[in-house]
């Protein structure tokens, strides 16, 4: 018995031969390993920013051909009302023709599926696409196309902002600086000449900038020409100190971040108190932030008047605080915007704290 039990137990050990079987399956699988996922993502990234180049371009086109890889299209193509066609691989035209017959709805012919993404553009994959990766795809694209949209929608909204900045220097800072200038013209040309030379370059900066950002340097000269012009009209009213620490002055910032907040303290701090009163302007470095600062000591508001203004609720507020406002914001983000620090009596900060690199922001 003892034997004929011991021969029961030895033979499980038969079994052991599926082992070798298992370990070679599971090897095969490891030979043979799915799409790199770090490849995949920067596969996507690229198909993302190139479908945000203009239609039929050479980009859309790559873009197209990346996309196509993905889902093992051999022809990929994206047709937009009104734009250009973007197509890579073969059977162009049959490929929009489809799109044309879609009208709205997934529509496959002859290897070839058309489908929308969005209002209006339609995408067309041709080959073995599976159902589940033309949807897919079809969702990516849609996806690119609507975020492709909102940044220019952005980018038209910050050109408006920037538009209506240079749109709102004070008619009458303009009229009282060239009357200022015209009255030294006799009695001191020297000074005249001085004064119209800062004028010019005060309208220089404000009306003529090119781009989206300049060096914080060139804020700041923009901001001394103000402040010029501004001591030639009010005279000893006007009390003036900018300070800027070297290290700052390269940082990028956006054309007219600084100067329409300096005019702010000098037309609601000093012009509105009866013995004048002091603008201070100044910028310093943080560690990887530009903290800059603009002081007055003039009437000042409620916390909640400021809160007001920087909303564009307050009556009687110009839009010049809420345009820099959301300008900083939309660039460098919501923790971004202008900060203001007052209470009745007690004068007007406004601080701006800008980062000193920033991905996207070059001169």
């Amino acid at each position: 018995m003892s034997a004929e039990g011991d021969h029961e137990r030895a033979t499980p050990v038969a079994r052991t031969s599926l082992r070798p079987r298992l370990s070679a399956r599971r090897f095969r699988g490891a030979a043979a390993p799915g799409p790199d996922p770090t490849e995949v993502l920067e596969t996507g990234v690229a198909v993302a920013a190139g479908l945000r180049e203009p239609a039929g371009s050479a980009a859309a086109t790559e873009a197209l051909r990346r996309l196509a890889g993905l889902c093992g299209a051999e022809a990929a193509g994206l047709v937009r009302p009104g734009l250009p066609d973007s197509w890579w691989g073969p059977g162009r035209a049959d490929g929009v023709a489809l799109a044309g017959r879609a009208r709205g709805r997934r529509l496959t012919e002859a290897g070839r599926t058309a489908l929308p993404v969005g209002d209006g553009p339609v995408l067309v994959l041709a080959g073995g696409v599976g159902t589940a990766a033309a949807r897919r795809a079809a969702a990516f694209v849609a996806d690119a196309l609507e975020r492709a949209r909102l940044a220019d929608g952005e980018a038209e909204a910050e050109a408006a902002r920037l538009r209506a900045l240079r749109a709102q220097i004070s008619p009458h800072f303009v009229y009282n600086a060239l009357t200022t200038i015209a009255s030294f013209v006799r009695s001191d040309p020297a000074r005249a000449r001085d004064l119209l030379e800062t004028f010019a370059e005060f309208i220089r900066h404000s009306l003529a900038a090119r781009g989206d950002y300049v060096p914080l340097a060139g804020e700041f000269r923009s901001v001394e020409a103000y402040l010029t012009l501004a001591r030639a009209v009010l005279g000893e009213r006007l009390r003036v100190q900018v300070r800027v620490a070297p290290e700052v002055l390269p940082v990028p910032v956006p054309v007219l971040a600084l100067q329409p907040l300096v005019e702010n303290a000098v037309q609601h701090g000093v012009e509105r108190s009866p013995d004048g009163g002091l603008v201070q302007v100044s910028g310093e470095a943080e560690g990887d932030v530009c903290v800059i600062t603009v002081d007055d000591d003039g009437p000042g508001m409620s916390p909640e008047h400021a809160r007001a203004v920087l909303a564009g609720t307050a009556e009687g507020a110009g839009l010049a605080l809420v345009n820099v406002d959301r300008r900083l914001r939309a660039v460098y983000g919501s923790d971004h915007g202008l900060v203001i620090e007052t209470a009745p009596g007690a004068g007007t900060r406004i601080v701006l704290r800008i980062p000193r690199f920033q991905p996207g922001v070059v001169i």
